[in-house]
């Protein structure tokens, strides 16, 4: 019988916490589990707050120096009591059938890493709503972060993903890059033999960034950390990874076109937009949202495209050593 503990980093963000045990405390299951949230040098810490939940739930509160979130997972994991780590970012909230999704998959295909989707709670913001649908909707990522259920050999994210200890323990953890910490552990279980699979319905509620910069900053390093990931698992490197930055010249490209030669170039670029708003509009029921969510786009696609072709342009093309290149994706 698996038995589970979630591992939770937490870095000055008690509320966020709070918000995330609360909808603990509403999960439905017939198993006991475990909850380790491990404080990663925060100055702003939730040991109040995480007090307040021990009589409803089982949790253990760790403190620690600022090693980032990889090094924060493995600690939880190294002291965790099961046999099987359910990775949470602290911005999520659990539906109540989360556990009871995982336990019946795993109990009828057992393996040793799965990842699920992540989608937007109707209490989010209307900005959280907009960044949700331009990092989940098809028409903008493909569906590569889980919201298909023809996944194969799917990487894992660790705002919402599971490790038995043995697959830790053959891998050692995560790495101290971040973000791309959990793409590699991904691909470094996939390589000692385990297998990886995508869990339809076991999705949580995540709140991503809460402000324009915010997302920019995040998706600009999720396009930089790419062609490191790429050098060190060319196996799992895809064609698919430079198409946000193949749009960047496709944009700029129709724009100048458009206006220094004929319109009829502005064509394509026009009917992707108007598909992609009323696709917005559709699934979040929303005009206001719709609109944001094409801002959204359009930070995600250039912020992400640019870091991949400068990360490309050094790791790639000028050989230079990633850490060394770019010291602030890397924790010490």
């Amino acid at each position: 019988m698996v038995q589970f503990s979630f591992i939770i980093p937490v870095y000055n963000r008690p509320q966020e916490i709070k918000e995330l045990l609360e909808s603990f405390k509403q999960v439905r299951t017939s198993k006991s589990f475990e909850i380790v949230i491990v404080e990663d040098g925060s100055t702003l810490c939730c040991s109040e707050i995480v007090t307040s939940f021990k009589d409803d739930l089982t949790i253990s509160y760790y403190q620690k120096p600022n090693t980032g979130p990889g090094d924060s997972r493995n600690f939880g994991m190294r002291l965790a009591k099961g046999d099987y780590f359910i990775i949470l970012d602290s911005d999520v909230l659990l539906p109540t059938h989360y556990l009871e999704t995982v336990t019946k998959f795993l109990e009828n295909r057992y393996v040793d890493c799965f990842g699920g989707a992540d989608t937007a709670h109707d209490s989010f913001t209307p900005l959280q709503k907009a960044i949700n649908y331009s990092m989940t909707s098809f028409l903008t990522t493909g569906g590569i972060r889980g919201n298909t259920k023809g996944v194969q050999e799917f990487e894992p994210r660790s705002f919402n993903m599971g490790i038995s200890r043995k697959a830790f323990e053959a891998t050692q953890g995560f790495a101290k890059i971040h973000p791309g910490e959990d793409p590699d552990i991904s691909q470094r279980i996939i390589k000692a033999g385990f297998e990886t699979a995508f869990i339809p319905g076991a999705a949580v509620f995540h709140k991503r960034r809460v402000s324009w910069r915010s997302f920019a900053v995040q998706v600009y390093k999720f396009g930089m950390v790419r062609p490191i990931l790429n050098k060190w698992h060319p196996d799992a490197s895809k064609i698919t990874f430079w198409f946000p930055t193949l749009y960047i010249f496709f944009a700029l490209g129709s724009l100048l076109l458009g206006i220094f030669y004929t319109w009829l170039f502005l064509c394509p670029l026009a009917t992707y937009l108007v598909v992609v708003l009323i696709d917005a509009i559709y699934k979040t029921r929303s005009l206001f949202i719709g609109f944001m969510s094409i801002g959204a786009m359009f930070i995600q696609f250039f912020g992400y495209g640019y870091g991949f072709l400068k990360a490309t342009i050094f790791v790639h093309w000028l050989e230079k050593d990633p850490q060394k290149q770019f010291p602030r994706l890397f924790f010490k």
